[in-house]
């Protein structure tokens, strides 16, 4: 497995890359994130298929990552509705640059963990680019997210998700919610996708690394 880094448009990217790859995965990173790439990467090693992972990199998470503006859940820092933006850059500058880069044709998955798994719920509303999206803990508590799913449908086969079993537990009010919610996703997409949802042992903030690897083997293994 080579790694390599490089900026784009002033974002960092961290590519892991299997020899003739089959599958691409692209992820969307915090600092927290970058610092477990390596783990993460690890925990793949028995993947289905060959791959490659590009991790990019998001400065401001809640701003970014969002499909619409929307006030504080939880602290101060309300959610800017950017994903757009976001999503614009990978189909745009990002995934251009990693096919001159891997000078092959892939199935692509868009996944991450958290908000950055809302997101790939979410672009894969927006777009059919996709082979499988991987949402780890998604944020799928985020208002108006249900309404929203509902009216729109995912465009991709391959669905993941997950939730750790005390997710639901917490205290917010909002982010308690988010054991139905993911029942209630679970639900809209067993008819027409491939989907699978998967409870991990403990809170939203336990083994991102491991429980995101297991997202992008299960897609791995589904699109084969």
């Amino acid at each position: 497995m080579r790694k390599q880094c490089f900026e784009l448009d002033g974002r960092a990217v961290t590519l892991y890359t299997d020899d003739s790859p089959q599958i691409l995965f692209l992820q969307p990173v915090d600092e927290h994130d970058t610092k477990l790439l390596d783990a993460e990467i690890e925990a793949m090693r028995d993947c289905a298929l060959p791959f490659a992972l590009a991790a990019f990199e998001v400065k401001d998470w809640n701003r970014e990552l969002s499909p619409w503006e929307a006030p504080p859940v939880y602290g101060k820092i309300p959610f800017g509705g950017m994903a757009e933006e976001t999503l614009s850059f990978v189909l745009d500058r990002l995934l251009p640059e990693l096919r001159t880069r891997l000078a092959t044709v892939m199935k692509l998955c868009l996944g991450g963990y958290s908000l950055a798994g809302l997101f790939a719920l979410w672009a894969a509303t927006r777009t059919d680019a996709f082979s499988g999206v991987a949402a780890t803990s998604p944020s799928v508590w985020f208002p108006g997210w249900m309404d929203y799913a509902k009216a729109n449908p995912i465009q991709t086969k391959a669905v993941y998700l997950s939730l750790g079993d005390r997710e639901e537990r917490a205290k917010n009010p909002v982010m308690a919610t988010v054991g139905g919610c993911i029942r209630e996703q679970y639900a809209l997409l067993q008819a027409d996708h491939s989907v699978t949802l998967e409870w991990n042992p403990g809170s939203h903030f336990q083994d991102s690394e491991k429980r995101t690897a297991r997202a992008f083997c299960w897609i791995a293994a589904t699109v084969s």
